[in-house]
């Protein structure tokens, strides 16, 4: 919704069988719904062609598709790790490897890591790891598109208060919450702000940053 308030025309993705909210935002912002798998291995041609048929190219590419499959190191399944891998950080350099050609002189990419991919956390060892990816990933990355004028960055969020995190225990989410110098979990505007000025010509001079938002949580630091 930041985005589309700043002018640009949003093509907003999600599972199909999770249509409905991305539906209601689409319609909201009047962009364009497509529903697809990130992690499905005809993902990244299906966005690209998309992207093709209906637009000249893309002007910014915003990674925010993520899951958690929370265990202890000793009791995680396989399953549970790869997927977490997949769908964290293995689909994002699927995607962006397919949209590359499709860049704009001065595009952006704007990932979304996480302050555990910076610190760690316990029971998140497969999250933590696909958000530390990331962190390398847009770091390797922003040298090599400099060259089209193309900035990389990543966002790294602290405890944000959504519908998933309402699902935590009241005793953990408080923590979480104290673990930050304002004592308060952000919000989802918060992370869409920033993602929105890294998108922006403002942030013309950032790349290969990676810029945490958590309320000064310095775990990890």
């Amino acid at each position: 919704k930041v985005l589309a308030r700043e002018g640009a025309h949003v093509i907003c993705l999600d599972r199909p069988e999770d249509d409905r909210l991305a539906s209601k935002v689409n319609a909201e912002i009047d962009g364009t719904l497509l529903l697809c798998d990130i992690s499905a291995d005809d993902s990244p041609a299906k966005i690209a062609n998309t992207v093709k048929e209906r637009f000249e190219g893309i002007d910014i590419v915003v990674h925010n598709a993520g899951i958690t499959r929370d265990r202890t190191l000793a009791k995680m399944d396989t399953k549970w790790w790869d997927q977490t891998l997949d769908v964290n950080l293995a689909a994002v350099i699927r995607v962006t490897s397919a949209l590359e050609p499709l860049l704009k002189p001065n595009a952006r990419i704007v990932c979304l890591s996480s302050i555990a991919g910076i610190s760690g956390n316990v029971g998140q060892t497969n999250y933590a790891a696909s958000k530390a990816g990331i962190i390398g990933y847009v770091r390797a990355l922003a040298p090599t598109l400099a060259k089209k004028g193309v900035a990389v960055n990543a966002v790294a969020p602290g405890f944000i208060e959504t519908r998933l995190t309402a699902a935590i225990p009241l005793g953990t989410r408080e923590v979480a919450r104290r673990l930050a110098n304002l004592s308060q979990g952000g919000l989802p505007v918060d992370i869409g702000e920033v993602v929105a000025f890294l998108a922006s010509p403002g942030a013309a001079g950032l790349s290969g940053q990676i810029v945490r938002v958590c309320g000064g949580n310095f775990v990890g630091a």
